[in-house]
């Protein structure tokens, strides 16, 4: 029987009603109702289409066919407890083992991000028996306590650093502390890492972790300096810590060229723990965390079994193993990098036209266009920014905006995005830019700013 049909002012009153106002939509003053979905693209209930830029959760493409068949073939077979024997787990396992470092080859499944992340915090303390963190600001991992605690982003507006958490400046190149100017911006950063380090210990303290994604995403899109992560994880190690990479939002090919954004550091760079989830499942709730066959035996040897009723059914690891099948029956990283590579060339060359625009940064289909005031100052442009999500929505195009100020629009669409979107994308935002100024107050200001500069 098919479910009930509301209209849409009826929806978004009984959400008012009955869903926490914390949970906020997109476009929370005019929210867009979808109804159903296919690839890149999304249906409003009145069969309106909008390309979505938003959804990296929906990782091949919504409602993908052989992910629907992989999950309804296995949920008519079995759906049971991940405790009992079954190969789907297994298979699993292998097949993700088979794209990552040979020493990280022990797996636990749960159902979430944040239950990775908060899973990597205990197999860290677990291991290394010490309790300090270092993660970069505004970092977000997670909305469970353990990670908030962790995740700037969220501690610095609820209730401030814990004594054990320890923040480390984020790598920008772009608006950092040190920038595509200097020399050698991957150790200076790393040394900021060893200057929190040498601090910790002053203390009397010691680390457990380094925690950070492997490029920072609500942080503002950053590309990390090739040879950070190397650098700073010779600093943990060395301080008894271990190296926590959080890929949940970047990894399965994402980036196109690796398959793990972390691999963007170099072939001699591995990680010690590695989380995943958003694209795992394309939608269906599917996690990981990867690690180390000691970091798995000291978490084994604290005595205290650890199970996960739902992580590893044998519906998730089917929908799972689809998920990596059409990744490479569809060239989704080659696609990527051909896709994610032309975009990024349509936003430079709209840079070179609009002194809006500061930085545009990406790789694959991981894509910030970073938008200023002022380019020599890099003032953020924070509320045009926001003018420009919502005048690409009424172009039927889905963004939304990240980093500490929020004037990065960023990319982070289905991996079947097309040519054809990216240039859609593109001849839009060049159109907004370039378009009726007396309509859009905030962008015709910074457009008198262009013509008659103060």
């Amino acid at each position: 029987m098919a479910l009930e049909m509301f209209r849409k002012e009826e929806t978004l009153a009984m959400r008012k009603k009955l869903i926490g106002q914390s949970c906020r939509l997109f476009y929370s003053d005019d929210p867009v109702k979808i109804v159903r979905a296919r690839g890149q693209y999304l249906y409003d209930e009145n069969g309106k289409r909008y390309l979505d830029c938003i959804s990296n959760v929906q990782h091949v493409g919504h409602c993908h066919p052989s992910i629907t068949q992989a999950a309804t073939t296995q949920m008519e077979l079995l759906n049971a407890n991940s405790r009992f024997l079954h190969d789907n787990i297994v298979q699993y396992a292998g097949r993700l083992a088979a794209t990552l470092p040979d020493k990280l080859r022990v797996f636990y499944f749960v159902n979430s991000g944040s239950e990775a992340n908060d899973l990597a915090l205990r197999l860290a303390h677990q291991y290394t028996q010490h309790e300090d963190v270092i993660v970069l600001d505004h970092a977000y991992h997670g909305h469970l306590t353990s990670l908030i605690d962790i995740s700037p982003y969220k501690f610095q507006k609820l209730t401030g650093q814990k004594e054990w958490v320890h923040v480390a400046p984020i790598p920008d190149t772009y608006r950092g502390i040190f920038r595509e100017d200097h020399p050698n911006p991957a150790q200076a950063y790393a040394d900021t890492v060893k200057d929190v380090i040498d601090k910790v210990h002053q203390k009397g303290r010691k680390v457990s972790a380094f925690f950070s994604e492997s490029l920072p995403s609500v942080g503002g899109q950053i590309l990390l300096p090739k040879g950070y992560s190397t650098k700073v994880a010779e600093y943990v190690r060395s301080a008894g810590g271990v190296f926590v990479a959080d890929e949940v939002q970047t990894g399965f090919g994402r980036v196109g060229s690796h398959f793990w954004a972390f691999q963007l550091q170099g072939d001699d760079f591995s990680p010690d723990i590695v989380t995943m989830g958003k694209p795992m499942g394309n939608g269906h709730p599917l996690s990981c965390v990867a690690t180390t066959a000691e970091i798995a035996g000291a978490f084994t040897a604290n005595g205290v079994e650890y199970f996960n009723t739902f992580g590893g059914n044998p519906v998730s690891c089917a929908i799972g193993l689809a998920v990596l099948d059409v990744i490479e029956k569809e060239d989704l990283r080659g696609n990527s990098s051909r896709v994610g590579g032309h975009l990024l060339d349509r936003l430079r060359e709209l840079q070179t036209k609009h002194p809006i625009i500061g930085d545009v940064r990406g790789v694959g289909l991981f894509v910030g266009l970073e938008m200023v005031t002022d380019k020599e100052q890099r003032t953020p442009a924070t509320d045009a920014a926001a003018q420009v999500v919502r005048r690409l929505k009424e172009e039927y195009i889905c963004v939304s905006t990240d980093g500490p100020w929020e004037n990065i629009v960023k990319f982070k669409p289905p991996m079947c995005f097309s040519m054809e979107d990216a240039d859609l994308v593109a001849d839009r935002i060049h159109h907004i830019l370039t378009g009726d100024w007396n309509t859009y107050p905030i962008l015709w200001a910074f457009k008198q700013a262009e013509i008659h500069p103060v």
